[in-house]
């Protein structure tokens, strides 16, 4: 559970329900082929954990951090011939226009990693 307190009051979001909706706007984008596993490493330490590492399994990493905000790690594969900076700019764009608006939660950053290419 993500949870921020404003002048509203306490806004609680699962986490799956951000991962998905952050899957879901990923793969719309433009040049992206799919959502990647992290690596084995993060695999086989969500194997022996069970806990945030599992959920790195997916390429996506949701986290706040100090100051309320969020900070979404993404990795992706990306279809041949797509130019990569254009690709990443929007994905950016759009994963943090998608998740404020649906959620209220201000989106710090997004760091977006290229981990494999579609042929």
């Amino acid at each position: 559970m993500v949870t921020v307190e404003n002048h509203i009051g306490k806004i609680s979001v699962s986490e799956g329900y951000l991962v998905q909706l952050v899957k879901h706007t990923v793969t719309g984008c433009f040049g992206v082929a799919d959502v990647c596993s992290v690596n084995t490493l993060h695999s086989t330490l969500s194997a022996l954990t069970f806990g945030r590492a599992f959920r790195k399994q997916r390429g996506v990493a949701i986290r706040a951090d100090k100051e309320g905000g969020l900070i979404i790690d993404l990795h992706i594969k990306v279809s041949y011939g797509t130019n990569i900076t254009a690709a990443v700019n929007s994905i950016v764009h759009k994963v943090s226009f998608t998740v404020e608006e649906s959620s209220g939660l201000e989106v710090h950053r997004v760091n977006v990693f290229v981990d494999d290419m579609n042929a």
